[in-house]
C-alpha cells in the first residue's frame, strides 16, 4: 500500500467499521489466523495501541494453550496452516524478550521451540538463536553481525522468521555442538 492508501484506510469509516466487526468476531472465536489478519491490518494502519496490544495478547494466549496441548501430546508442530501462526507468535515472543534485554526467557522460548516444530532449516536457525542467547549477545549486534540481510525468503512460511545467516549454518552448529547440548540440558525441565 502507498502512504496515501494507508491515509485513506484510517479515514474510510466503512472499512474501520469492517476492521472492528472483524476484531470482535476473531476475539470472539480465537481464530489464530483471523486475529493474525486483525494484528496486521492494526499494525499497517498504525491504529490504537491499546486495539493492538489487546489482539496479541489474545494470540499469545490462543498460542500458549496450543502449544501445551501439542506438548503434552508429543505432537510438533509444522510451518503450515495454523501452526505457522502458533510458531510465529511464540517466536514473536522469544524475539521480544531478547530485544528487551531478557536472554534467559529468550533461550526458553527458543529451546521450547527448537523441540517442538518439525522442519530442520527453522530448527536450526532457532538454535543460532538459543546460542547468541547464552551467550548474552544482544539483539542488534546478532542483526548487524551474523544476518544475511540480502537473502530473497525461498518460501513464504519463512518469511516472518530470521533463518539466513553471514556463515554457513551446519558449519557453525557442528562447531558449536558441545553449546547447543550444554543448553539443551540445562533447559529440558522445561519439558516436563
Amino acid at each position: 500500500m502507498t502512504p496515501e492508501e494507508l491515509q485513506e484506510a484510517r479515514l474510510n469509516p466503512e472499512f474501520l467499521g469492517f476492521l472492528e466487526e472483524k476484531e470482535a468476531a476473531a476475539l470472539k472465536s480465537s481464530s489464530i489466523s483471523e486475529l493474525y489478519e486483525v494484528l496486521d491490518s492494526l499494525l499497517i494502519l498504525d491504529l490504537d495501541e491499546n486495539r493492538i496490544h489487546k489482539v496479541y495478547s489474545e494470540i499469545l494466549k490462543v498460542s500458549f494453550d496450543k502449544i501445551e496441548d501439542r506438548l503434552k501430546d508429543e505432537k510438533k508442530l509444522s510451518l503450515d496452516d495454523d501452526d505457522i501462526y502458533f510458531v510465529r507468535s511464540f517466536y514473536e515472543h522469544a524475539i521480544e524478550k531478547w530485544s528487551l534485554e531478557n536472554y534467559d526467557g529468550a533461550k526458553e522460548l527458543f529451546f521450547i521451540l527448537s523441540q517442538i516444530v518439525e522442519d530442520e532449516k527453522f530448527v536450526d536457525a532457532i538454535n543460532i538463536h538459543l546460542l547468541a542467547c547464552a551467550q548474552n549477545k544482544d539483539m542488534d549486534t546478532f542483526y548487524d553481525k551474523d544476518v544475511e540481510h540480502l537473502n530473497e525468503v525461498e518460501e513464504e512460511k519463512y518469511a516472518y522468521f530470521i533463518l539466513d545467516f553471514k556463515f554457513d549454518v551446519k558449519e557453525y552448529l557442528d562447531t558449536n555442538l558441545s553449546l547447543v547440548q550444554e543448553q539443551y540440558e540445562k533447559l529440558k525441565h522445561l519439558l516436563n
